[in-house]
């Protein structure tokens, strides 16, 4: 008889301490209410603009949306989302504009994927870091409204079929630190104001259609270390005062209409540079000597310019 009473009790007291720990501390996995409807319905309709949201199964109303694949939240309520990583996934269709309504949002990657249409509006993403949308199918021009994300640290949106110019308020972005676009279609000239970040380190430009000469600015940038910018229409030159750029690891500037001499020193001004193509442009003049003095050259390309003179003794 005594153990007949004692047995509830006993489960009492191991199911009490987990529904108040549930309780008090408000764990998300152990609810599925969504305390958040207005990130909750966001995310519902970025799966709406999916064709073949497989990879998305368990983004259903029987999981809290916290626990949905790709998808972070803040740790205390109301859980807020803040992040959505989802690259690889074999994801097609639009990516819905509702995305910009998760205003707590820091990190968004939807990479390698099969997105089409326009990329969405985005300004209201204040606390947004890092914008992942390279090797997807985007196409029309990159909205100017995306330099009111003033905290943006990385922004990717290489490889896709976007069209039009560098928005002229990029220079907005002044946390930027890794910038790429290449592999599109963007014409029109490079922003001056680019350059005038000063924590940028990685600018990806190439394989676009810009013309114009590289603004002078980029060559003051105090911690670039890769700047590529082949395949386009670049023109002008390099400057002759060139100051130094002891950060910069990887130059590569082939296959453009740059012309003039090279600066004399260019070896000197450039201590770090491992990486140098300068082939395919309308350099002109003698192969600076000072180039010998760049010691940690690794690969070097000078092809198909009008260079006269004699070749230094770059590897003695």
């Amino acid at each position: 008889m005594w153990q007949s009473k004692l047995l509830p009790k006993l489960a009492m007291l191991i199911v009490l301490p987990l529904l108040l720990l549930c309780y008090a501390a408000g764990n998300v996995h152990c609810s599925t209410i969504h305390e958040n409807s207005e990130d909750f319905h966001s995310l519902l309709d970025f799966k709406k603009g999916i064709t073949d949201p497989t990879a998305l199964s368990n983004w259903t109303s029987n999981t809290h949306f916290c626990r949905w694949n790709g998808v972070n939240c803040t740790l205390t309520r109301p859980y807020r989302v803040t992040e959505l990583v989802l690259p690889g996934k074999n994801l097609a269709g639009q990516i819905s504009s509702s995305l910009g309504n998760l205003t707590y949002l820091n990190t968004l990657v939807l990479t390698n994927n099969s997105f089409h249409g326009p990329i969405p509006l985005l300004n209201k993403l204040l606390n947004l870091k890092y914008l992942s949308l390279g090797g997807n199918l985007l196409h029309g021009a990159i909205p100017d409204t995306l330099t009111n994300c003033s905290n943006l640290v990385a922004l990717d949106l290489s490889k896709n079929n976007l069209t039009g110019v560098i928005p002229p308020r990029i220079g907005f972005l002044t946390k930027l630190e890794s910038l790429l676009l290449n592999g599109n279609s963007l014409s029109g000239v490079i922003p001056p104001g680019l350059g005038n970040i000063t924590d940028l380190s990685v600018i990806a430009l190439s394989e676009n259609q810009l013309n114009g000469p590289i603004p002078s600015e980029f060559w003051r940038i105090p911690n670039i270390a890769t700047l590529y910018m082949f395949d386009n229409n670049l023109s002008g030159g390099i400057p002759q005062s060139l100051s130094n750029l002891s950060s910069l690891g990887q130059l590569s500037l082939e296959g453009n209409m740059l012309g003039n001499t090279l600066p004399s020193n260019f070896g000197n001004a450039l201590p770090n540079i491992q990486f140098l193509y300068l082939g395919g442009n309308m350099f002109e003049g003698n192969i600076p000597a000072s180039l010998a003095n760049a010691s940690g050259l690794i690969h070097l390309d000078l092809s198909s310019n009008m260079f006269t003179g004699q070749i230094p003794s770059i590897y003695s």
